[in-house]
């Protein structure tokens, strides 16, 4: 048993290592991994049932995530928060919603970029997002946790890097027919649905959609800045991509759920 665990670990590895994108796909088994292992998933038993799992979870929560109350009044001690609240998801819509935004737009941005870049791209865009939502609700003691803004800026420098991808698209509103637009009329959309969730939510647990906004503008801002002379060379057709009003996702997949605590 021991030893057939070994092997699919290295060839795990070996996969990861190989691949063109290979912190995309480390930031997917990393993520995944964390969540299976944490409380919020339900299936590590230490953690108890009930009351109890409930309990951890909130105080899992509240340690890795970011509590804007807490970074703006103890700084120093709560400064690395919105980069470890980037790994840590509320539910499994939450983590598999995220985690298949960056599976559909992360390879093709860190095939572009390169992986040192995309690595650091990724986590300070990330890292800003959610500074910028605990800035914007700066007395709020809910945690906010999840991806969504390091995935979100991502969607913004894949804007910019290929705006003439061809993305395929599901409407409610046309009865959910499978129709292909580029990604420079998907990704606004998205962004303006955002922007319009953002105006209407409320104060309570939910999704945190002004750090989307916040990454999509700063990975847009970001590639146009590092890329601009570079534009075009990249903007052929790219992966298939499914967008519905809600989530960007290939064939079938659910937004992140505005359940539990913030999620990003």
């Amino acid at each position: 048993m021991i030893s057939t665990w070994g092997t699919a670990a290295g060839r795990t590895l070996r996969a990861v290592r190989g691949a063109s994108a290979p912190t995309t796909y480390t930031l997917i088994v990393l993520c995944s991994l964390l969540f299976v292992l944490g409380p919020a998933s339900g299936l590590t038993v230490a953690y108890g049932a009930g009351d109890a799992l409930l309990a951890a979870q909130r105080a899992y929560f509240r340690h890795w995530g970011v509590v804007p109350a807490d970074l703006f009044h103890r700084p120093v001690r709560e400064a690395l928060t919105p980069a470890t609240a980037l790994f840590v998801h509320g539910s499994w819509v939450h983590l598999l919603g995220n985690m298949l935004f960056l599976l559909v737009f992360g390879v093709m941005t860190e095939e572009r970029m390169g992986r040192v870049e995309f690595s650091l791209f990724y986590v300070g865009c990330g890292y800003l997002a959610l500074l910028g939502y605990a800035a914007a609700n700066a007395a709020s003691e809910q945690s906010l946790v999840g991806a969504s803004g390091a995935i979100s800026a991502v969607l913004g420098a894949f804007l910019y890097l290929f705006p003439r991808a061809r993305v395929t698209s599901l409407l409610p509103f046309l009865f959910f027919l499978p129709m292909r637009f580029p990604a420079w009329v998907v990704l606004p959309f998205w962004a303006a649905l955002q922007w319009l969730a953002a105006g209407s939510s409320g104060s309570g647990p939910g999704v945190a959609y002004l750090a989307h906004l916040v990454g999509f503008g700063l990975g847009f801002g970001y590639a146009w800045l590092r890329y601009g002379r570079e534009r075009g060379r990249g903007g052929g057709p790219g992966a298939a991509v499914v967008v519905d009003a809600g989530a960007t996702r290939v064939k079938s997949a659910a937004a992140p759920a505005p359940e539990g605590e913030n999620q990003s």
